[in-house]
């Protein structure tokens, strides 16, 4: 097992590209199984979930050729059927979450899916009714096999139905997207995910000979289609890592800049983070985080104490809830987070009160921090990642720190974050794995 040791209090300095957004390219790997034809993605992140569902991808028969630094081929031409079968297959799904998304694909075009249940982050239960139910919408048959623990899909051809979703799960609108786009006659999807991410995924289909229209909102309608061609796609940059950036300048009082941030996908993300009293300018594509000695949060019209939440999009995304809890260690000023998804999510905390932060967690759903206002430095510690998102929220905390921290399980990390101590040491970072 791998750690980071991080020697705290090192301002940072220049530029950073932040990499293309993992939750994006989850997805459209598991879209170039809709046809035989070659897919070609650009702006692929080095990460360990992408890595896995790549070799994943190979093992099941698609061709996948590396075109260039970030640029992968897909061309599922030949999928074997019967691997998908095997207790290989499915134990290696099992430690994937991104795997769940490829039922859609298969069932549409295979007619046929198996998938044991998938992992990922340690964050509280995370169901798979709406992919489940808006896929048998669709016309497939489930079938759960509790001695293998796996879940078995089948249909003869889907159908296209109206569904209106129990939740607005960007995973499960994909997969019911994915599956839908080959079914016969009209789907309609209300209160579907309208992320970004889904955006990207709902154009490269259209590319690819799909019929998806009401994209950016959440009700999308699909005229199925019978057969889906190549296109090329490239991902966004990822809008967590832009995130962490900025909280990660604010927290060691660093002047950076975050080159290409795809700014208009950014939605809500740079005003909460000004909510915290962090300033940002936006510079052309750029944007640009001045050094500062302090920041102070802002409090509500009514003089109440400001509470920062996730929410669909375009709410706050959850998954940058975790760096706003500790950025707001350092600031002036009090604020409420409240974790409305996830119910485990916030449990990291305890490691930030051992650092000398001032946090009462008052449910598993929400903490309250009372910031520092860099008045005392958080001290070093031994830290252990238990998410990908906590893991890049304590490695900002440790690098703001005074002393040196070990980070420990920081495969975690590297499920989501590309080579993070190579770049974030060549802008001033003093971070070293062993």
């Amino acid at each position: 097992m791998a750690s980071f040791v991080i020697e705290g209090g090192h301002r940072l300095s220049g530029e950073i590209h932040p990499q293309g957004a993992k939750n994006e390219v989850l997805q459209i790997i598991c879209a170039t199984l809709l046809t035989a034809e070659e897919v070609t993605v650009n702006n692929m992140p080095d990460i360990l979930d992408v890595n896995n569902l790549i070799q994943l991808m190979r093992e099941m028969g698609v061709t996948v050729a590396k075109e260039g630094v970030d640029t992968y081929s897909f061309k599922a031409e030949n999928v074997d059927l019967a691997y998908l079968e095997s207790d290989e297959f499915l134990k290696k799904c099992s430690s994937l979450r991104g795997s769940v998304m490829l039922i859609g694909p298969m069932v549409a075009r295979f007619g046929k899916a198996l998938i044991s249940k998938p992992g990922g982050d340690k964050i509280g239960r995370r169901r798979l009714d709406t992919h489940f139910v808006g896929i048998q919408n669709l016309g497939a048959d489930f079938r759960y096999d509790e001695l293998r623990g796996i879940y078995e899909i089948t249909a003869d051809r889907l159908q296209g139905s109206y569904m209106l979703l129990d939740e607005a799960s960007v995973t499960g609108t994909a997969n019911i997207l994915m599956a839908a786009v080959l079914a016969k006659g009209t789907t309609t999807i209300y209160n579907a995910a309208c992320e970004p991410y889904l955006q990207q995924l709902c154009r490269m289909l259209n590319r690819m000979g799909a019929k998806i229209s009401g994209i950016a909102s959440n009700l999308l309608t699909i005229e199925g289609v019978e057969e889906l061609h190549g296109t090329q796609h490239t991902v966004l940059p990822d809008m967590i890592e832009v995130g962490s950036f900025i909280g990660m300048a604010a927290m060691t009082k660093s002047e950076i800049t975050i080159k290409n941030v795809s700014y208009e996908n950014l939605g809500i993300i740079p005003e909460s983070f000004r909510r915290l009293g962090i300033k940002l300018e936006q510079r052309g594509d750029d944007i640009y985080v001045p050094a500062q000695e302090t920041y102070e949060i802002e409090s509500f019209i009514d003089g109440s104490i400001m509470t920062i939440a996730d929410a669909p999009w375009p709410g706050l995304t959850p998954d940058l809830l975790s760096v706003m809890l500790v950025v707001a260690t350092q600031a002036k000023g009090s604020v409420l987070i409240h974790q409305k998804m996830f119910e485990s999510r916030l449990f990291f905390v305890d490691k930030l009160i051992d650092m000398g932060a001032q946090i009462i967690l008052c449910d598993p759903h929400r903490a309250v921090v009372i910031g520092h206002n860099h008045g005392f430095k958080l001290r070093g510690a031994r830290l252990t990642s238990p998410d990908i998102r906590a893991g890049i929220a304590l490695l900002i905390a440790a690098m703001s720190a005074e002393g040196t921290s070990t980070i420990s399980n920081i495969e975690q990390i590297d499920r989501g974050y590309q080579n993070i101590e190579g770049r974030l040491n060549a802008i001033g970072a003093r971070i070293t794995r062993i």
